[in-house]
């Protein structure tokens, strides 16, 4: 029986060799096409707390205020659980070619969405075009640039490829919390949604022009859906530790602007700060962390074990214990939380790799794009399920025996839940064994 990685494939039991890597020109137009289209994708769903402390606040729409951060956590949700369709279905040879088709019209239906927004009168109305519609077209957008980079970097530093294009998500996590306010400040929300929508459009289709195809050589020959990973242990050792890291990770992007705001009383303009913080650690965190599986050779579950507890020491050292009534401690975890939490989808070029591995050695095809959406689906579900239980932890209220932290505050329980989670997402080392061995 042939052996089939993801550096060979076979067509009519022949193998193809792969064309050499690609040359500089295209490679830095795949990153920076990809990098490009980070900003329609991303932008909105990354700062939507500075939205959600807007919603809360104004009372713009009819409903429940603590049904408005249902709203991002739904996005997110709803983008990474698509992704393994989208990255299954696009994987194949029947669909490959419809990629750029497929981006194009995930752009127009996120901008469409954005659009019609603008114009809701109830939470729920919110929840459905941003929530649901414009996530649906951001992932569409948004997984082929993952297939691009998996195509194009196949042969070496996609760990590295994935981290830098992580890291251009974190300068859009940086740089649109500012833009988010200027503009909800001066235009309101619905003319605000109007211009996001425009921008989505315009820059979502300049993005996919400036991407380069990559050529027929490097593209997978795969008739079948390889799902032989689903057979192995570490396929879910993986996704699990994905899946309960992921169920916190998006609380803090949340409820940070409002947590600063209500407790420490900061102005509008310095609560939405907090979001910029948060993400602008993760500009070298996400490459960072690629480096360390690329070149310093540390192992995934290392990587992993180091971005998990140091999350989770952020959450339990500076959050939960002065944050409230201590402006620095709320920076500090912002930045410090930002730095590790970042980097932790960095990892995942180490898992995708471990995978194949495992697959050579079995003997069996494994796309590792689909693979790559398949994590993304577990960060999808993490999403979910942390978004629908921030609504109840958030009644449960503080913690017992706390008062003077904060965990003895309204956020008390969420915070608990946001450590707890964080150090369950290193997991992985304990049930793999330890990698360093």
């Amino acid at each position: 029986m042939a052996t089939v990685t993801h550096d060979v494939e076979l067509s009519d039991n022949h193998a193809v060799q792969p064309e050499e890597p690609p040359t500089r020109k295209p490679t830095m137009r795949i990153l920076l096409g990809c990098g490009l289209l980070q900003l329609p994708a991303w932008g909105l769903a990354m700062t939507f707390g500075i939205w959600q402390d807007f919603y809360s606040q104004q009372q713009v729409v009819r409903g429940a205020g603590s049904a408005t951060g249902v709203i991002g956590t739904t996005m997110n949700g709803v983008m990474y659980l698509s992704m393994p369709f989208l990255a299954t279905a696009l994987g194949r040879d029947r669909w490959a070619p419809w990629r750029r088709t497929i981006a194009i019209i995930g752009t127009v239906l996120a901008s469409a969405s954005f659009l019609l927004s603008s114009w809701s009168t109830e939470v729920w109305h919110l929840i459905l075009l941003q929530g649901v519609l414009a996530a649906l077209g951001n992932a569409m957008l948004y997984t082929p640039t993952t297939l691009w980079l998996d195509e194009w970097f196949r042969d070496g530093n996609r760990a590295t490829a994935y981290g830098v294009q992580f890291s251009i998500k974190n300068v859009v996590g940086t740089a649109c919390p500012f833009l988010m306010y200027a503009l909800l400040q001066n235009l309101g929300f619905r003319n605000a949604l109007r211009i996001w929508a425009g921008m989505v459009l315009l820059i979502g289709i300049g993005g996919i022009v400036l991407v380069p195809l990559p050529p027929e050589s490097t593209r997978r020959r795969q008739h079948k859906i390889p799902w032989s990973f689903l057979k192995h242990r570490t396929f879910y050792v993986y996704a699990i530790a994905n899946t309960v890291f992921s169920s916190g990770y998006g609380l803090p992007q949340t409820y940070l602007s409002t947590y600063a705001s209500q407790y420490l009383h900061l102005p509008a303009a310095e609560s939405s700060a907090m979001i910029a913080l948060f993400n602008a650690p993760g500009i070298l965190s996400s490459t960072g962390f690629g480096l360390l599986n690329d070149k310093v050779h540390v192992s995934a579950g290392t990587n992993t074990l180091l971005s998990a507890i140091g999350s989770a020491l952020c959450v339990f050292l500076l959050w939960g214990i002065k944050s409230n009534t201590v402006q620095g401690l709320l920076i500090a975890f912002a930045i410090s939380y930002g730095f590790f939490a970042s980097g932790y989808s960095a990892t995942w070029g180490g898992w995708i790799t471990d995978l194949e591995k495992e697959a050579a050695e079995h003997n069996e095809a494994v796309n590792s794009g689909m693979l790559y959406g398949f994590m993304n689906g577990a960060r999808g579900v993490g999403y979910v399920v942390g978004g629908l239980s921030s609504v109840e932890l958030l009644k449960v209220g503080p913690v017992q025996d706390s008062q003077k932290w904060a965990l003895g505050t309204e956020y008390g329980a969420l915070i608990l839940f946001t450590g707890i989670s964080s150090a369950l997402g290193g997991w992985s080392v304990v049930w793999k064994g330890w990698p360093c061995r």
